[in-house]
């Protein structure tokens, strides 16, 4: 890891917080450097390494966080800072990390999932882009999908370049119907590689049991 990585770079956040309640996912364009993508790409990083950038996104999603789980009248008690987060997930049993590098090569994919497991979930997480599109790997989009009450499910196509993020749903969030607010339920797979290799981040907020 290098120190490029490890804090986060300016940008708008109030208009990522009202992208994130209209569609559940907000793009950061050129998250990494191009330079520092590739670097991290090729790193054999491992998911200890990417506890500061965790607990930066922690700082910057609280309000975020704590708004939805007041819309959705949920239980859920998110402390001001990251360490007494990340206590709370190991008393609960929750000690396996989730953030890390996941590489595709041709014909590989991810299938729609989305990291709801245990009694303490954050539900906002980061993914980004470490290959270039069209010249690393061709297909490999990454999805969404939202199911929303008596509705089909939406999909959504987030438009990933080199070195850019995304803010996405982790599993549930509050949307604001005609009369009332409603709970949509989010998940986030990869299409299928058609050629060459796409290496993309997960930075997960929680741990998983």
């Amino acid at each position: 890891m290098t120190p490029d990585l490890l804090s986060l770079p300016p940008y708008d956040w109030n208009l990522a917080a009202q992208d994130l309640d209209a569609e559940g996912w907000a793009l950061l364009p050129g998250f990494f450097p191009q330079d520092a993508a590739r670097r991290l790409a090729l790193s054999g990083a491992d998911p200890a390494d990417f506890e500061p950038l965790r607990a930066a996104l922690y700082r910057q999603l609280l309000p975020i966080a704590r708004r939805w789980a007041a819309a959705l009248q949920q239980d859920a008690a998110y402390p001001d800072d990251f360490p007494a987060w990340a206590q709370c997930n190991r008393q609960a049993g929750q000690t396996r990390r989730l953030s890390g590098l996941h590489r595709l090569s041709t014909d590989g994919y991810q299938p729609l999932i989305q990291h709801a497991d245990g009694a303490h979930v954050f539900p906002l997480q980061l993914v980004a882009l470490l290959s270039e599109p069209g010249v690393d790997f061709t297909g490999g989009e990454f999805v969404m999908t939202e199911q929303r009450p008596r509705m089909q499910s939406r999909p959504m196509v987030v438009p990933l370049g080199l070195g850019d993020a995304a803010v996405i749903a982790v599993s549930h969030r509050p949307v604001h119907g005609a009369r009332d607010i409603y709970r949509v339920t989010a998940r986030q797979a990869v299409s299928r590689v058609r050629s060459g290799e796409r290496t993309g981040l997960e930075v997960v907020l929680h741990d998983t049991p």
